[in-house]
């Protein structure tokens, strides 16, 4: 059974930095693609950064050079490390991943996902 568990949400001031995790566990960790979306309250969930099974990382143009994902092979997990936080960045956050090559930004795509941690950045 595949289990995606986030953390290290939390509320930051503009400008800031916060970096999310998730570990991961019930599968061949390196033959999935992983990726980060976020929803905010009456908005849909939106893609924010991705990796294939490479690692080759993807990102949506409103976090570029802000945002960079990585995978921990070593120690199964995913990272987000946000920098320069906008409040606009406030958001639940949501680790995904699937079986496949690599599914992008696409949150329709990823059949796996985690619970998700709440980001809050304020003015």
């Amino acid at each position: 059974q595949v289990q995606l568990v986030e953390s290290g949400g939390g509320s930051v001031q503009a400008g800031g930095s916060l970096r999310l995790s998730c570990a991961v566990s019930g599968y061949t960790y390196i033959s999935y693609c992983m990726g980060w979306f976020r929803q905010a309250p009456g908005k849909e969930r939106e893609g924010v950064a991705a990796v294939d099974i490479n690692g080759s990382p993807s990102y949506a143009d409103s976090v570029k050079g802000r945002f960079t994902i990585s995978k921990d092979n070593s120690k199964h997990i995913l990272y987000l490390q946000m920098n320069s936080l906008k409040p606009e960045d406030t958001a639940m956050y949501y680790c995904a991943a699937d079986q496949d090559y690599g599914l992008g930004l696409f949150p329709r795509e990823y059949n796996y996902w985690g619970q998700g941690t709440q980001v809050t950045v304020t003015v």
